[in-house]
């Protein structure tokens, strides 16, 4: 494993038209922009697979977490492909499946259910960045 940098890069699925595929990239948003802001960098899979330099000095100096929206885990393979570990995999479908009540709904973008559900996987996955990040747990 990376060792800690303070920051931790999430990639999160590029899977369009797929309900799972936008929790995954919401999750990544909540991430980001709500549950650690001062942690979490993004970058988009494209960049990865496509070899752009900084995308690439991201994932390389720093822990990642993969979020697909499906089992064929397309994020999670693409980045290893290209010679970088994955701290941490997650596919979207699971936080549904601990939380039923949450049915996600949308394509494009998701529905205020689905948008709670992203709420709540970030909630969830704030521990786990934490500790890739060598940060205290809030």
């Amino acid at each position: 494993m990376k060792k800690p940098t303070g920051k931790v890069v999430v990639i999160p699925c590029s899977g369009i038209g797929k309900v799972y595929g936008a929790l995954a990239r919401e999750t990544a948003y909540e991430l980001a922009e709500r549950v650690r802001p001062d942690t979490i960098l993004l970058t988009c899979l494209p960049l990865v697979v496509v070899g752009d330099e900084q995308a690439k000095q991201l994932v390389t100096e720093n822990p990642v977490i993969t979020i697909d929206g499906c089992p064929m885990k397309c994020a999670h393979k693409s980045v290893e492909s290209h010679g970088i570990e994955v701290a941490q995999s997650y596919q979207s479908i699971s936080f549904y499946v601990a939380h039923k009540d949450l049915k996600p709904e949308g394509v494009t973008e998701l529905d205020e259910t689905g948008r709670k559900l992203a709420a709540v996987a970030a909630d969830e996955l704030a521990a786990v960045v934490d500790s890739l990040a060598g940060k205290e747990p809030k």
